[in-house]
């Protein structure tokens, strides 16, 4: 059995907070709605659709940690403090340090340098 991982769907308070969040990240959205379904954005990348969708009224957001490689020209601390992302926490994986910030619906989410 050969194995991808292709899908990933978060329910967000705010999706129009949570797109802004994961477009700091370098995540492009794009708007979608299927048939009579609700409004929610798309992000392809690496071979996988990352898909923001609203909380259902009453329903939790989840605990769930995330992590991204980035590619960037720029020092990624800077880059998370310049986009407003508060460090939390730090750590090194790879001899590479890890960052982890919290997205507008309190999940961790992990960044690292590609």
């Amino acid at each position: 059995m050969n194995l991808k991982f292709n899908l990933l769907v978060l329910r967000c308070r705010d999706i129009e907070v949570s797109r802004g969040f994961y477009e700091q990240l370098g995540l492009v959205f794009e708007r979608e709605q299927h048939g009579s379904g609700p409004v929610h954005y798309a992000a392809v990348f690496a071979g996988m659709v990352f898909e923001l969708y609203p909380l259902k009224e009453g329903e939790p957001a989840d605990r769930s940690r995330l992590g991204f490689a980035v590619n960037l020209e720029t020092d990624l601390r800077e880059s998370l403090e310049d986009a407003g992302l508060a460090i939390l926490s730090q750590y090194e994986a790879d001899q590479e340090p890890v960052f982890v910030v919290e997205d507008p619906d309190g999940r961790k989410v992990e960044v690292r340098q590609r």
